[in-house]
């Protein structure tokens, strides 16, 4: 009796899914208007051919794994710091790691535009210290979408490493510092391989955002960076192509779910090791 309640207090939830993404999703990706899945699968396989779209697919996939590892590296010791800490004022900085995650991403974004453009502070700090006697042209390349991504997606690969180390034990620390393993090996030896699951599902998460983000690519890379999602707006707004688009969308659709797929196996394999 309690699993049937429990049905029927999902279906509201499930009807709203299925009405609201599921069927409009499949719609943009395979019924856009005026438009045959034909022709849809034909410019699938054109884009899948052309060296000018294979780029934009190169550097999407590209940037999602620099960005995912970056979020990586640097977010898993700061969970683990915070999530080890017995300071008071642990909970605030967690607040604060994670607080970016209440901002606009446009705000943020426009913050790297000040920083990195001509003028910013970045190139003015390159040439006062003597390093370039000009200042180089660091918006509207990789870089600066790297550091843009990362900053959007960073508090959130921070909140689920932080979840997956909170949940290790820390007597498992204490119990290998007792057998004679130092610092240095709990940390690689222990909280890592346990901590793994919820690092797999920070990098699924921060590779997802990444390779379907929009405004920090479009405003940080301009139009002589292209990736997956501005060009998907480039076609569905500009040239109103959409079969073209449709296909985009089925490219980062399968890049989507490809990695949750190859994430879900590694989590599994992790736990069951």
């Amino acid at each position: 009796m309690l699993s049937r309640r429990t049905g029927l207090l999902a279906l509201p939830g499930l009807a709203l899914l299925l009405v609201g993404f599921l069927i409009p999703s499949v719609a943009m990706l395979f019924a856009p208007p005026g438009v045959s899945p034909l022709d849809i699968f034909a410019r699938l396989g054109s884009m899948l051919t052309d060296p000018y779209d294979l780029a934009i697919i190169g550097r999407t996939v590209g940037l999602g794994l620099i960005v995912t590892v970056v979020c990586i590296v640097l977010g898993f010791p700061i969970a683990y710091l915070l999530a080890r800490s017995t300071s008071r004022w642990a909970g605030v900085l967690l607040a604060l790691a994670i607080f970016p995650l209440l901002l606009s991403n446009v705000v943020r974004t426009f913050g790297w535009l000040v920083l990195l453009g001509s003028n910013g502070a970045v190139g003015q700090l390159l040439v006062g210290l003597g390093i370039v006697e000009k200042a180089p042209q660091l918006l509207y390349t990789e870089l600066a979408i790297v550091l843009g991504l990362t900053q959007l997606f960073l508090p959130l690969a921070v909140i689920s490493c932080y979840s997956a180390v909170a949940q290790v034990d820390p007597g498992l620390d204490d119990a290998a510092r007792g057998l004679g393993a130092g610092r240095t090996r709990t940390f690689w030896g222990i909280v890592v391989p346990l901590s793994a699951p919820g690092m797999v599902v920070a990098a699924t998460l921060v590779f997802a955002g990444s390779v379907t983000a929009y405004t920090t690519p479009y405003l940080l890379g301009g139009s002589s960076q292209r990736m997956l999602s501005t060009q998907l707006f480039s076609y569905s707004s500009v040239s109103i192509d959409w079969a073209a688009a449709s296909a985009t969308a089925i490219i980062m659709t399968v890049l989507v779910f490809a990695v949750s797929g190859l994430s879900a196996v590694v989590g599994r394999r992790g736990a069951t090791s």
